[in-house]
């Protein structure tokens, strides 16, 4: 007998990286659930067209998700406007291709503090409203890059594979709080992310519409972990069972093992100049920094 689905008309939902990109798309998509939805963005002008375009009350707020203020600030704006956060959805991340020998410091730490710290305190933060109403909802987006190792995207690996175990701990250390942990692995999203990467045999990109569909079924039925597309969590117990040889060369048969380091230098060449952008000092502008922070995959 199939599980009952949950309403989300009414909820309240926050969605970093929101202005464009999945986050953007699965803003669309929850708005037309009948939700109440704040998108949080570096580019606060791209965040408030967005929300405009989308519609059904969205507003758009000013958020960096690696200073723990404005990620605060980016909550209560949203109690502010809307009412009680029901749902976080931590979607910001940036994910440079390098090889990982070659690959700067400061790239390294800019992904840490988008794609790992920004979940972390954005979890964090999201546990302290919810749970004295002992209620509420975090989805992470992750990638099926979190469940395998990745030439090309080390630390974009390394990131993701930290953002499926923290949800897993958080999700047993609050089993009784009330509330729900749900994390996103899709592979390969046409999106800004992935510009000048190569498509390969047997990996089938997938569409933003198709990860915001699966958020949703998410936040309908408390999925945990959920797999873009579907096929993939086979496709990955398969993996967990065959021996690591065997494993490895189906990998390769996939494409697995190329896919992020044969892309178009040149395609992807804005994208990779956008996230190399320096860190602002605490003066500069927001418009300064928006070059930092893009959609996850």
């Amino acid at each position: 007998m199939a599980k009952e689905r949950r309403q989300l008309s009414g909820k309240v939902v926050t969605i970093t990286g929101g202005a464009r990109g999945i986050g953007k798309t699965t803003a669309r998509a929850l708005v037309g659930k009948g939700c109440r939805v704040a998108i949080g963005d570096l580019d606060l002008g791209l965040a408030e067209t967005a929300a405009a375009e989308l519609g059904g009350g969205t507003v758009g707020l000013a958020l960096d998700v690696s200073d723990r203020g404005s990620f605060a600030a980016f909550l209560d704006e949203a109690e502010r406007q809307l009412g009680p956060v029901d749902v976080v959805i931590n979607n910001a991340g940036l994910m440079p291709v390098t090889p990982f020998v070659e690959e700067s410091d400061a790239s390294i730490r800019r992904q840490l503090d988008v794609n790992l710290y920004g979940v972390i305190v954005g979890t964090q933060l999201a546990i302290e409203r919810m749970r004295p109403r002992r209620s509420g909802h975090v989805v992470n987006i992750a990638s099926s890059a979190g469940k395998a190792g990745v030439p090309g995207i080390a630390t974009y690996s390394a990131t993701k594979h930290a953002v499926v175990g923290l949800t897993e701990a958080v999700r047993a250390e609050h089993a009784d709080d009330g509330i729900e942990f749900s994390y996103v692995m899709p592979i390969t999203v046409n999106t800004q992310l992935i510009e000048g990467v190569k498509d390969q045999p047997g990996l089938k990109r997938v569409e933003p519409e198709d990860v915001a569909a699966e958020i949703v079924d998410a936040l309908e039925t408390g999925k945990v972990d959920v797999y873009v597309p579907k096929q993939l969590r086979a496709s990955v117990m398969m993996g967990g069972i065959l021996p690591r040889k065997a494993r490895e060369a189906v990998g390769r048969l996939m494409g697995v093992d190329k896919v992020m380091t044969e892309v178009d230098p040149q395609a992807r060449k804005a994208y990779e100049e956008r996230v190399a952008a320096r860190q602002p000092s605490s003066d500069e502008a927001l418009d300064d920094e928006q070059a930092r922070e893009h959609d996850a995959a």
